[in-house]
C-alpha cells in the first residue's frame, strides 16, 4: 500500500506538472500585488480579471493589455510587471536555482530533471552549468541592451526616467514580452514614435533574435563561434530556420504595405518598419506601425509568424522554429518516398515528425476552438479575434486593438490560451493527461486511407 501511494504522488507530481504548478502559482501571486491599490495609479483597485489577466500575460511573457502599463499602473505596479516577466522569461526554475547558489544548497537530481524540462536542455549532464551561463548571458545582453537605448531615451525623458526606461523595455525585449512604457506618449502607442529609429528598431530587434534562439544555440556560439560545421544539429536548425523566418517575411511585408502603412516612408525607414514588422511577431509584441491598418497580406503573414515563434528552451513562445522545420523536411521526406528523415547529413531521431505534427495540432486545434468560443460572447470581427487569439497561444502579444474591450469571458478565454502557449501546447496537453503506467498492448492494424 505504502508502494501504491508513493507511486500515485511521484505520478501527479510529475515534471511537466511541476513546472505547471509553478507559473501557475507565480501568476496567481502577481495578480494579488497588482490588485492592491497602490498598484494603480488611480489609487484604487483594479477589477481582479484584469490584475489576473496582466499577471498572466506578464509571467507568460506575451504582452497583450487590457490596460495602458504607463498610464494604469504605479511604478510599483510596473516593477511588479517586468518582475514576472523576467521570471517568466527565463523560466520560474532558474531563479530557484539562483536562488540555491546563493543559499549555498545542492542542486538534486530531482530539479536537474525540473530544470531540463524548463529550460528545454537536451540532457541532465551539465545542466547547472548550463544554467549559470544562461543566468550571466541574459544579465550581459539584457545590461547591453539598456546602456543601448539609454542613448536615446536620457537624452528623450532625462537621467533617472531614461534609465528606469532602457531597463525595463531591455528586460521586456529580451524576455520577447513586448510590455511597454510609451502610454508617455500616447496610450497604447507601443514603438510607433520610433518607427525611422535604427538605434531603438534594431536594438529591440536584436534582443528578441537573441532571446528567441534558445539557450542551447548561445552555448553552441560561446564554444565554436563562426564555425558553424561543429553546431548541434539543433543549433543548425534553429539559426537557418531563424534567418528565412526573417529576410523572406520582411521581403513580403515590405510587398503587401509599400502602398499601405509604409506609403510614403523613405526606402531606409520602410526596410527598417519591415524587418522590425516580422521581427516583432516571433513571440515579441512591439509594433512600429498601427497594425489595425495591415492589408490582408500582412495580416495574415503577421498570423504566421505568431503561430510559428521563437525556438524551444527560449523566451519565446509558438510552435517553435525546429518544429516548422521537422514538418517541411518530413513532408518533403514523404513526398519522395524516403522512410528516414535527413537535415543536415544527420537522420532525425525516430518519433519527431509524429511529435512535431501534433505539437502544431494542438495549436491549431486550441486557435480554431478558442476563437470560436470567443465569437459567441464578442463582436469583434472574425479577423481581430483570431489574430488576438494566435497572438495569445503564441505568447506574442500584438493586437488591432480589441484587447481592451474584451469581455470577462473572452479575457479568460485568452489567459488560457497565453499560459498554454507558455507551457507549452502539448506539454498541458501531457500534464493534465498524464497516466501513471503506460499498457504495453500492441493493437491490430487495419490500413485506412490518408489524403
Amino acid at each position: 500500500m505504502k508502494n501504491a501511494k508513493n507511486t500515485v504522488k511521484k505520478g501527479f507530481f510529475s515534471y511537466t506538472r511541476m513546472i505547471a504548478l509553478g507559473f501557475a502559482a507565480l501568476i496567481l501571486l502577481g495578480s494579488l500585488l497588482l490588485k492592491l491599490p497602490f498598484a494603480s495609479a488611480s489609487g484604487e483597485s483594479a477589477p481582479y480579471v484584469n490584475c489576473l489577466f496582466t499577471s498572466v500575460s506578464a509571467t507568460c511573457v506575451t504582452g497583450l493589455v487590457v490596460y495602458d502599463t504607463f498610464t494604469q499602473w504605479t511604478l510599483f505596479g510596473q516593477i511588479v510587471i517586468i518582475t514576472l516577466i523576467q521570471i517568466g522569461g527565463l523560466g520560474f526554475m532558474t531563479v530557484i536555482t539562483l536562488f540555491s547558489f546563493f543559499m549555498g544548497r545542492r542542486i538534486g537530481l530531482g530539479e536537474r530533471r525540473l530544470l531540463m524540462e524548463s529550460t528545454g536542455s537536451l540532457n541532465v549532464g551539465g545542466i547547472v552549468a548550463q544554467i549559470k551561463k544562461v543566468l550571466l548571458g541574459t544579465l550581459i545582453f539584457e545590461f547591453a541592451g539598456a546602456c543601448l537605448l539609454s542613448i536615446r531615451f536620457i537624452g528623450e525623458f532625462g537621467v533617472g526616467k531614461g534609465i528606469y526606461y532602457s531597463v525595463f523595455h531591455s528586460i521586456s525585449a529580451f524576455c520577447n514580452a513586448g510590455f511597454d512604457l510609451m502610454g508617455v506618449k500616447g496610450e497604447f502607442s507601443s514603438l510607433t514614435s520610433y518607427v525611422g529609429d535604427p538605434l531603438i528598431n534594431i536594438t529591440v530587434c536584436m534582443l528578441i533574435i537573441v532571446g528567441g534562439i534558445g539557450f542551447i544555440v548561445w552555448d553552441d556560439v560561446v564554444k565554436h563561434g563562426l564555425k558553424l560545421k561543429k553546431y548541434q544539429l539543433h543549433s543548425k536548425i534553429v539559426l537557418t530556420t531563424s534567418a528565412i523566418l526573417i529576410v523572406i517575411p520582411a521581403v513580403l511585408f515590405y510587398v503587401f504595405e509599400r502602398n499601405g502603412v509604409l506609403a510614403g516612408m523613405p526606402f531606409g525607414k520602410a526596410l527598417l518598419a519591415s524587418f522590425f514588422g516580422v521581427v516583432s511577431p516571433r513571440t515579441a509584441g512591439f509594433a512600429t506601425v498601427d497594425l489595425a491598418q495591415l492589408s490582408p497580406g500582412a495580416s495574415l503573414l503577421t498570423m504566421v509568424l505568431m503561430l510559428i515563434g521563437g525556438s524551444p528552451g527560449s523566451t519565446a513562445g509558438g510552435i517553435k522554429t525546429t518544429t516548422l522545420f521537422v514538418l517541411v523536411v518530413g513532408m518533403v521526406a514523404t513526398a519522395r518516398g524516403k522512410e528516414n528523415v535527413n537535415a543536415f547529413k544527420k537522420r532525425l531521431e525516430d518519433g519527431v515528425i509524429r511529435k512535431a505534427s501534433a505539437i502544431f495540432t494542438v495549436y491549431i486545434l486550441m486557435v480554431v476552438v478558442f476563437t470560436l468560443v470567443i465569437c459567441m460572447f464578442d463582436s469583434h470581427s472574425l479577423k481581430d479575434i483570431l489574430f488576438e487569439a494566435i497572438s495569445a497561444v503564441g505568447t506574442v502579444g500584438l493586437t488591432t486593438g480589441i484587447t481592451p474591450t474584451l469581455s470577462s469571458v473572452a479575457k479568460i478565454l485568452l489567459m488560457v490560451l497565453m499560459f498554454a502557449g507558455r507551457v507549452g501546447g502539448l506539454s498541458l496537453v501531457l500534464a493534465l493527461a498524464e497516466k501513471r503506467m503506460n499498457a504495453h498492448v500492441e493493437r491490430p492494424v487495419e490500413k485506412i486511407i490518408i489524403g
